[in-house]
């Protein structure tokens, strides 16, 4: 009896693999979809780094040159000269919900570029103060930094008579001047897209799998032959659940595979020299450590998901009402795999709520936000609710009202 519930572990497995349009559908579809969809909404991405005009920028300036002030009045910015704290001003830079540029003009900056001989140690530098992660503040900080360049021209072109933030390394992901960094701006980009895109194809994974394994064979009547073998029947439940589980993570790694290979296609939006430098970088912006959260959040859920149609299927006549009965639950998970798009912070007992949890959990590792409590909260309710399907599965299968009704 103790190797019964590995023989219908090898069964599914040697079902499943046999069938190489469904092995196609399940393990291979999912991460070369990802790939593809991902190649081909690259370009769109800069999208999500749009300035919101809606929102008046501010832009602070220090010591603001008298010839100047005509044209940052101009600008479509709330332009403050005087009566700000600047390390008050830097501080909320740092914060990504605050959308401000500080500008900082030397002291005798207008006698500085009058006596200014094209030396670069001697001219002045204009010091501006952005935040790449916020559209609005870089949108700002392209736009001050044009009109000086646009207006040191007028000056004496092609004379050098000052210069911007002239000690920045921006391959070193911003410095002083930028508050941003490299793992905030591809981080918040993932976290929206990605916990939505594994878990439509884990739940398409499972569906491919488990309707067939139960009320596919409630259908064709060979459940019947399982069901009169002396076995125990939470050893039945555990078998099923453990190789639709297996074939299912096969759909994850796949879709996980996808993910990894598509993340420079999201880098866009950005100079040449900085995008070169992100498309080089991405793979080391999570460590092993994010991986393995991933991957446990990514195994749970899907022995959640697998339990919970295998519930529906069995209860089910046939493949073709288990997959309509599954609707409601596609329902739920579609609508938690949306949350992370609402930007909301979902406290540890949240992370009890079955999907929303798992979602929350993926969207935090994106943003290199994750924390020990809501994971280890998250692992062991779906590890629970997996078990609860466990013990739902083996009384159905003890049900001869539920296993052979017509």
């Amino acid at each position: 009896m103790k190797n019964i519930t590995w023989t219908i572990v090898r069964k599914e497995f040697f079902r499943f693999f046999k069938d190489r349009s469904l092995f196609f559908t399940v393990v291979i579809m999912p991460g070369l979809l990802i790939f593809l969809i991902y190649t081909f909404i690259g370009d769109n991405m800069g999208k999500q780094f749009e300035e919101d005009t809606s929102v008046v920028t501010p832009v602070y300036v220090d010591r603001l040159p008298a010839e100047l002030q005509p044209l940052f009045d101009s600008l479509p910015y709330a332009l403050v000269t005087q009566g700000f704290d600047v390390d008050n001003v830097k501080k909320q830079l740092k914060d990504k919900d605050n959308d401000l540029l500080y500008v900082a003009f030397p002291k005798g900056f207008t006698d500085s570029i009058a006596h200014a001989d094209g030396n670069t140690a001697c001219v002045p530098n204009v010091q501006i103060f952005y935040n790449s992660s916020s559209p609005n503040s870089m949108a700002a900080f392209s736009t001050v930094s044009t009109l000086l360049n646009d207006y040191e021209s007028t000056l004496c072109a092609p004379c050098n008579r000052f210069d911007i933030n002239v000690d920045e390394n921006i391959l070193e992901g911003g410095t002083e001047y930028n508050s941003g960094n490299v793992s905030d701006e591809i981080g918040s980009v993932l976290a929206t897209l990605l916990p939505m895109l594994i878990i439509m194809m884990l739940f398409s994974a499972c569906m491919s799998v488990a309707p067939t394994s139960i009320a596919g064979e409630k259908e064709r009547g060979t459940i019947a032959t399982l069901l009169v073998t002396p076995m125990p029947r939470n050893q039945l439940a555990l078998g099923k659940i453990l190789s639709l589980s297996g074939i299912a993570l096969l759909s994850g790694l796949s879709s996980f595979l996808g993910i990894i290979l598509s993340l420079p296609k999201m880098i866009t939006g950005e100079s040449d020299e900085k995008m070169a430098y992100l498309a080089n970088e991405t793979r080391q912006l999570y460590t092993a450590n994010d991986y393995v959260l991933l991957l446990v959040i990514i195994l749970t859920t899907v022995l959640l998901l697998v339990g919970l149609v295998s519930v529906v299927s069995a209860w089910a006549k046939n493949v073709k009402s288990a997959q309509t009965m599954t609707l409601p639950l596609m329902i739920v998970v579609m609508a938690a795999s949306f949350t992370p798009m609402l930007g909301s912070d979902a406290t540890a007992a949240a992370h009890l709520i079955p999907f929303y949890g798992s979602v929350q959990c993926m969207a935090s590792v994106f943003k290199h936000e994750a924390t020990l409590l809501p994971f280890l909260v998250t692992v062991g309710s779906n590890l629970a609710y997996t078990a609860a399907t466990i013990v739902a599965l083996t009384r159905m299968f003890g049900s001869e009202k539920v296993m052979f009704s017509k």
